[in-house]
């Protein structure tokens, strides 16, 4: 699914990044993506990170200083287990973990705008904008950003706002599927979120529990139509910790209805499922972390993610120990990242030079 014609190459080096394992043993994965506390690697980190159900950890603000600390700190989480997958959100404007040293990206909702005067640069510019944001977070060894929003901004949410490209679905379809082009030829994985859309829903999930009182004619109409239009180029997908009662009284995130019979019966999705951080509050419903993590994965996701609480993390854990891993050859191993190269390699190219002064320009 991921385009290898990157314009750098599966090149190597000793600077920051170079890693040189793109052959990595693909042993089994865990079923549980997890963060650390502090922007260094404590003792308590090590035994999780090498939980064989650990499979995946994402890095939040508080997890970096400075682009040397970053470079350290991913050198260090690779000698302890390797094949982990790394992940941030990094999607530009306000949720954009790391500032110093990296390429603020803007929020999707300029390129939007920017697309309602000039569409074609506007999609030539969101492509290279895709590619840079994912190019420079290889450079220090990440392998996913979880990008693109493909929810629509009504104007409504108080969580998407300015996060989503476009007031209207074929806006985002077009800047969302050239913003994936863009991750694609750097090497990453893109991760379409937050299926079946956000963007209608005015509560924000991290603090309470949307309700989406509409139809399911009027969201399939509407929210869906990004996720159904892109299926076949997104690499995973996140659920939304939203109810929708005119389809299932569940959440998404933890509904065999919509994971099984609609994502992946319905409209045939074959890609990975992440769940929403479940230690979020519009999970709380569900019961504790042990009941959200069954409820999620039994539902139809393939990761739990069970960040800001380490004794939720700690629970989970032991909570799917023994369970059965998601083995070498599964649809997990294909969010790792592509391409390596090193940051000097990627700011060398005319086009991370060019892409800088367009994104300046915005």
């Amino acid at each position: 699914m991921l385009n290898k014609n990157s314009d750098l190459g599966s090149q190597t080096s000793d600077t920051i990044g170079g890693r040189g394992d793109s052959t990595a043993d693909k042993t089994p994965l865990g079923r549980i993506m997890l963060d650390l506390e502090k922007s260094h690697i404590q003792q308590e980190d090590r035994e999780i990170l090498m939980h064989p159900q650990t499979g995946g950890l994402i890095l939040f603000s508080r997890n970096y200083e400075c682009p040397q600390q970053l470079d350290e700190l991913i050198k260090e989480i690779r000698a302890l287990r390797a094949p982990l997958i790394i992940a941030v959100d990094h999607e530009g404007g306000r949720v954009q973990r790391f500032r110093e040293g990296f390429t603020r990206i803007p929020a999707m909702q300029k390129l939007g705008q920017f697309h309602d005067s000039e569409p074609e640069r506007a999609l030539a510019l969101t492509e290279d904008v895709g590619w840079l944001l994912a190019s420079e977070l290889i450079a220090y060894d990440i392998d996913m950003s979880f990008a693109p929003v493909l929810d629509i901004d009504d104007d409504f949410s108080d969580v998407i706002g300015d996060r989503a490209f476009f007031s209207n679905p074929e806006s985002v379809i077009q800047l969302a599927g050239a913003f994936i082009d863009g991750m694609h030829s750097a090497g990453m994985a893109a991760t379409g979120k937050h299926f079946p859309g956000h963007g209608s829903v005015k509560a924000d999930s991290h603090l309470a529990l949307p309700v989406d009182e509409r139809s399911m004619a009027e969201i399939e109409a509407h929210d869906i139509r990004p996720f159904k239009a892109l299926l076949n180029r997104l690499d995973a997908i996140m659920p939304a910790h939203i109810r929708v009662p005119a389809f299932d009284d569940e959440l998404v995130g933890f509904s065999k209805p919509w994971l099984v019979d609609y994502l992946k019966g319905k409209l045939d999705y074959q890609g990975v499922i992440f769940s929403d951080d479940l230690s979020m509050f519009g999970a709380a419903t569900v019961g504790d972390i042990r009941a959200r993590v069954h409820s999620a994965l039994d539902a139809g996701c393939d990761v739990a993610l069970v960040c800001n609480s380490r004794k939720d993390a700690e629970l989970a854990l032991e909570y799917v120990e023994g369970q059965t891993s998601l083995r070498g050859d599964s649809r997990l191993w294909r969010m790792r990242r592509s391409e390596q190269y090193s940051l000097p390699m990627l700011k060398a190219q005319a086009r991370w030079e060019q892409t800088v002064e367009q994104i300046n320009k915005l």
